[in-house]
C-alpha cells in the first residue's frame, strides 16, 4: 500500500516538473490527434488529460495548426472540403467545399490564405483564412497530392503523383509558372529557406529529386540506400535528412553540393522523425519495434531509445519556437491507439504518460493559443 502511494506521489510530482511552466494565465497548450472514425481528440498538454473529442469528417487528413488564429484546419479526403475547428470552443466553425479526395493543405507564410490540392478534381484551390471562402482556383496536373507554399510566399508547389511533375504557381494569382518533371509517384516536396531549391521524395522508388525553382529544371535525381519515408530539413538548410525505412537508418544530404553524405542506422523501421529548431537532436520513430530513437545529429550518435506504444508514428514537440526549448515529445502510435507524451527535461527522455485518442491515429496538430 505504501509502495503505490509513493508510486502515485512520485508520478504526479513528475508531471507537474514537466508541467509547460512558461504558460502564463489563459493561454492554453493543446494537442490535436485524428481517429479512423472522423473525430479529432483534443488533449490538454499542461494537465495531460482529453479534454473532448470533436467529429470533423471522414477520411481526416492534412491537419495543421493555423500560424497566427486560434483555429486548427484539415481536410475531409473522402467529404471533399477543409474544415476549420475553433480552438477555444473546440467546434467545428466551418467546412469549405475543395473539390474531390484533398489530402494535404498549408498556409501563405501570412497566415492569410490556405492552399488546398483536390487530387480527384485536379485542382489547386486558395482559401481566405478570415472570410473561410475560396477565392481561387486553378487546374493542376493529375492527381495532385499536395500544394505546398515556399519560405517567401510568392509560390506555391503542386506535387502531381500521377504525371510525376512538380507544378510552380504564383501565390497569388494562382497562374502555373513553371512545370519540372520529378520521380515517378512523387508525395512530398520541401523547399530550402533561400527559395532557391525544393527536393521531391517518391515513397515508391529509391531516389529523390533536386529541383532549381529559379531555373525551373531539374538539378538531379539523387540515389539513396533505400525507398524513403520522411524528410526534414535543417533550419538553416545546410543538410537534408532522409528517413529510410527499407535502409533501416537516415541519410544526410549536403544541400549545397546535393551529394548523399553520412548514413546513420537506427533501428528495425525507422519512419517518421522531429527535428530540434537548434537541429542537435532528432527523434525518430521506430514503428516495428516500438520505440523512439534520440539522435545526436551534430555527431551522428544513437541515444538510448525510449519505449513507446505500438507502431508510433507521426511525432511532435510541445513546441516550434526558436526561442524555447520543448519539454515535451509526442508521439502518435497507431497501432495501440493512442498518444505517448515523453518528457525531455528534468535530465532525462522518459515516457510520462500515455492518452487514448481512439483507433488507428495519424494526423497531429499542436496550438498555443
Amino acid at each position: 500500500m505504501l509502495t503505490a502511494v509513493l508510486l502515485v506521489g512520485a508520478t504526479i510530482s513528475l508531471l507537474r516538473e514537466q508541467r509547460a511552466s512558461f504558460l502564463r494565465p489563459g493561454l492554453h497548450l493543446n494537442a490535436y490527434v485524428s481517429a479512423a472514425d472522423g473525430s479529432v481528440a483534443v488533449i490538454d498538454l499542461v494537465r495531460l488529460r482529453t479534454l473532448a473529442r470533436v467529429t470533423v469528417g471522414p477520411g481526416v487528413s492534412g491537419m495543421r495548426e493555423h500560424p497566427s488564429r486560434p483555429e486548427i484546419w484539415g481536410v475531409s479526403s473522402a467529404g471533399g472540403y477543409a474544415w476549420v475547428l475553433n480552438s477555444a470552443s473546440n467546434q467545428v466553425v466551418a467546412r469549405i467545399p475543395v473539390g474531390t479526395r484533398p489530402y494535404a493543405l498549408d498556409f501563405s507564410a501570412d497566415g492569410t490564405r490556405a492552399y488546398v490540392a483536390a487530387s480527384g478534381s485536379e485542382l489547386l484551390v486558395a482559401i481566405d483564412c478570415q472570410s473561410r471562402t475560396v477565392v481561387g482556383r486553378a487546374r493542376t496536373g493529375h492527381e495532385p497530392v499536395l500544394a505546398k507554399v515556399t519560405p517567401d510566399g510568392l509560390m506555391v508547389l503542386v506535387v502531381n503523383r500521377r504525371d510525376a511533375t512538380v507544378e510552380i504557381h504564383d501565390a497569388q494569382t494562382l497562374a502555373v509558372r513553371g512545370i519540372v518533371s520529378v520521380v515517378t509517384q512523387p508525395e512530398d516536396v520541401v523547399v530550402i529557406p533561400d527559395n532557391s531549391l525544393a527536393y521531391v521524395l517518391s515513397r515508391s522508388e529509391p531516389r529523390l529529386s533536386v529541383v532549381d525553382l529559379k531555373r525551373r529544371i531539374l538539378l538531379a535525381n539523387l540515389r539513396l540506400a533505400g525507398t524513403p519515408s520522411e524528410m526534414l530539413l535543417k533550419p538553416d538548410g545546410g543538410e537534408l535528412y532522409v528517413i529510410s525505412p527499407e535502409a533501416h537508418g537516415l541519410q544526410a544530404i549536403n544541400t549545397w553540393t546535393h551529394e548523399v553524405g553520412d548514413y546513420v542506422m537506427l533501428g528495425s523501421a525507422p519512419t517518421h522523425a522531429v527535428l530540434s529548431q537548434d537541429a542537435t537532436e532528432l527523434f525518430v520513430s521506430d514503428t516495428a519495434a516500438g520505440r523512439v530513437a534520440p539522435v545526436d545529429i551534430t555527431n551522428r550518435r544513437v541515444g538510448r531509445p525510449i519505449s513507446t506504444g505500438q507502431k508510433p508514428e507521426l511525432l511532435r514537440f510541445d513546441t516550434d519556437a526558436a526561442d524555447r526549448k520543448p519539454n515535451l515529445l509526442l508521439v502518435v502510435n497507431e497501432g495501440s491507439g493512442d498518444l505517448s507524451v515523453i518528457g525531455l527535461r528534468a535530465g532525462s527522455q522518459s515516457l510520462l504518460t500515455m492518452i487514448p485518442v481512439g483507433t488507428e491515429p495519424k494526423e497531429l496538430a499542436v496550438k498555443l493559443f
